[in-house]
C-alpha cells in the first residue's frame, strides 16, 4: 500500500470529512477523494460509508485506521525522540492534569521552567478525564490516581489531602466553628458531587453533608471553590496543596480531612530518552520538595 494514501486516509478518518481532511493536508476535496478511492481499489473494498453529513468506518475501514493510528503513534514517538537534543530542551510537551491541580499548583511554576528552558512549548490540557498516553493523547500525565495503562513509567510525586478552608474575615463574620455540628451555622463550599473527583474527596463532602449545613454552594472544580472560598463565601473543601500559595486562608476543623490522595506522574515507555520529559520530570519533582519544605516550615512557625 502507497503510504501517502496510507496518510491521506488516516486524515479522512480522523476528520470523518473529505473537506476537513482537505484542510488539514492542505489539498482540495477532489484531491483526497481520488486518493481514497485509489485506496479502495487496491484493496478491492470500500473504505467508508459516504451519507450527506459526512463519513463513516466500514468494518475494514475501521481495521486500516487501527492500524495507521498505531503507525502514526509511533511515527510521533520516533519524531519527538529524534526532536529531543543530546544537549539543549526545546520543541512541544503535551502535559495533562487535572483542573485543579493544573490551575492551583502548576500553572503558577511554570514560569520557573520556562526560565530553564526557554525554548520549550508546554500545551497543558486541563482534563478531569483521564486522557490515553500510549495511544499519545498525552506526552505526560499527572493525576491523582495511579495510572493503569500498561507500558507506563510512573512516579509517585506526593500526597495529598482534601481539608476544610476559610479566610479569618469570613470566620470573623460568623459564629465560631469549633465541633462538626457548628457547621449548621455555616456556608460549605465544594465540589458537586456529580463532578469528577477523587473518590476521598466526595466521601469528605458526603461525611459534612450527614450534619445539617446552614447553606451549601457548589462548582464542577477546585478552582472555583477557591475563588469563592477567598472571597469570604464560606468554608471551602480544597486539597492541602492551595496553602503554599494562599497562606493566609484558615483551616477549619483539623480534625476532619480527607483519605490520602496519591499523585503520580506517568508517561510512555517510549518517551523513556526524551529530554522534554526529563525536563519536565525534574522540575516537578524539584518543586515538590520545596513545596514540602515550605510546608514544613508553616507548620513549625505555626
Amino acid at each position: 500500500m502507497d503510504w501517502d494514501k496510507l496518510r491521506i486516509f488516516h486524515a479522512v478518518a480522523d476528520a470523518g470529512s473529505l473537506t476537513h481532511a482537505g484542510d488539514v493536508l492542505h489539498l482540495s476535496q477532489s484531491a483526497v477523494s481520488r486518493q481514497i478511492r485509489a485506496l479502495e481499489e487496491t484493496l478491492n473494498t470500500n473504505l467508508f460509508h459516504r451519507h450527506a453529513r459526512g463519513l463513516i468506518l466500514t468494518e475494514q475501514g475501521e481495521l486500516l485506521f487501527d492500524a495507521t493510528k498505531s503507525m502514526n503513534r509511533r511515527l510521533e514517538a520516533a519524531s519527538a525522540r529524534i526532536r529531543d537534543s543530546e544537549e539543549e530542551v526545546f520543541g512541544e510537551l503535551r502535559v495533562t492534569t487535572t483542573t485543579g491541580f493544573g490551575t492551583l499548583w502548576l500553572a503558577p511554576r511554570l514560569p520557573k521552567l520556562y526560565e530553564l528552558y526557554p525554548d520549550i512549548k508546554i500545551d497543558l490540557m486541563l482534563e478531569e478525564r483521564v486522557l490515553d498516553l500510549p495511544m499519545r493523547e498525552a506526552d505526560v500525565a499527572i493525576r491523582m490516581k495511579e495510572p493503569s495503562q500498561a507500558d507506563l513509567i510512573r512516579k509517585r510525586l506526593m500526597s495529598v489531602r482534601m481539608r476544610l478552608y476559610a479566610t479569618r474575615e469570613y470566620l470573623d463574620s460568623r459564629r465560631p466553628l469549633e465541633e462538626v455540628h457548628d457547621i449548621s451555622d455555616h456556608r460549605l463550599i465544594c465540589q458537586q458531587l456529580s463532578s469528577t473527583q477523587v473518590s476521598a474527596g466526595a466521601t469528605l463532602i458526603h461525611h459534612l453533608l450527614s450534619h445539617e449545613v446552614g447553606s451549601i454552594f457548589t462548582v464542577n472544580n477546585y478552582f472555583g471553590v477557591l475563588q469563592a472560598v477567598i472571597n469570604d463565601l464560606g468554608v471551602g473543601v480544597l486539597p492541602d496543596y492551595v496553602v503554599q500559595d494562599f497562606p493566609h486562608l484558615v483551616r477549619c476543623l483539623p480534625e476532619i480531612e480527607s483519605g490520602e490522595v496519591p499523585v503520580f506522574l506517568a508517561y510512555p515507555e517510549e518517551l523513556r530518552q526524551s529530554k522534554r520529559i526529563t525536563a519536565f520530570r525534574d522540575f516537578v519533582q524539584d518543586e515538590i520538595i520545596a513545596h514540602r519544605k515550605t510546608l514544613a516550615d508553616m507548620n513549625l512557625d505555626g
